[in-house]
């Protein structure tokens, strides 16, 4: 990797990747920085973090290895400071870091299921909150969840990792949301990699196919200057797709005792896909039901 100068799209942004001591992270750290953006590279441990950071300046680029969880609120305010200190800004933050605890839901500990989501989701919150003022006074900020088809769709063993990567879809949704007159756009990212967190999930065929790096790229158009906001990009071995929460036309049932044994009949219809649309908000479902039922009274006849 050779770092080119001022011709790079990211050139002058600052960027936090978290978990970026190894596997995906560094992926993602070495790609903004070959993009030209400035690189704070986040572990739990000073040494893969420096080591990644090494890579970067070996290659041209600028770097600041810096370890903490990012459960550590303490931590994590301690690093955005130390940051700002240096740069001045925080233009982009990519919340990877996680954890498995993979098992059947009978067989996990709530201990477990705890684990997993307070280090994906309450973590990934910590560093949002950490940046968000920042962001919204220079009135600019792109924040990349990474959320993972095993929360958009479910996988059997991951009832933690898949309720907190889904809980990171929600998140983005209202951030983005929050944001928006801000300059702050929110998106989100469900990569498939060959990484520490991976083996044992995949064969070993496939893993051969997901280099890490084939994924990184899915970054550039989710935090340069026109990226989109709320949207939900899965990437894996050089494949990218789109990934949409929508809702369906729906049918309006009404009321009385044997609503539910209409709606029984009409559920094929309800869960009809076509005309589905991707809601602005979420309100956006009370606005039509409530329009439904009006719309129902007027064809009643008088």
């Amino acid at each position: 990797m050779t770092i080119a100068g001022s011709d790079r799209s990211l050139a002058g942004r600052v960027a936090i990747v978290t978990g970026a001591g190894g596997g995906l992270g560094r992926a993602h750290a070495l790609y903004l920085a070959s993009q030209g953006a400035s690189v704070v590279v986040n572990d739990l441990a000073l040494e893969s973090a420096e080591v990644v950071a090494g890579e970067i300046e070996a290659a041209g680029g600028t770097a600041l290895p810096v370890a903490g969880s990012v459960t550590d609120e303490a931590a994590v305010a301690a690093m955005v400071r130390e940051v700002l200190d240096r740069w001045g800004r925080i233009d982009i933050l990519i919340n990877n870091a996680g954890i498995l605890r993979d098992k059947s839901f009978a067989k996990m500990s709530l201990d477990d299921f705890r684990l997993v989501v307070d280090v994906h989701l309450i973590g990934a919150a910590i560093c949002c909150k950490a940046v968000w003022e920042v962001m919204r006074a220079q009135q600019y900020g792109r924040i990349v969840m990474t959320t993972s088809s095993s929360g958009l769709w479910g996988n059997f063993g991951q009832a933690n990792y898949g309720a907190a990567k889904m809980a990171l879809v929600g998140l983005m949704q209202t951030l983005a949301i929050e944001g928006e007159k801000y300059g702050i756009r929110v998106n989100a990212l469900a990569p498939t990699a060959a990484t520490q967190m991976t083996h044992g999930v995949l064969a070993d065929e496939s893993l051969a196919a997901l280099d890490p790096a084939l994924v990184s790229p899915a970054l550039l158009p989710l935090v340069g200057r026109e990226a989109p906001t709320r949207t939900i990009l899965c990437a894996g071995a050089g494949h990218f797709a789109a990934a949409e929460v929508t809702l369906s036309p729906g049918v309006y049932v009404g009321a009385g005792p044997d609503a539910g044994l209409r709606l029984v009949e009409a559920l094929p219809q309800v869960m009809d896909r076509h005309g589905a649309l991707v809601p602005a908000y979420g309100f956006t479902q009370a606005e039509r039901e409530v329009a439904s039922a009006a719309a129902a009274r007027e064809r009643a006849p008088v």
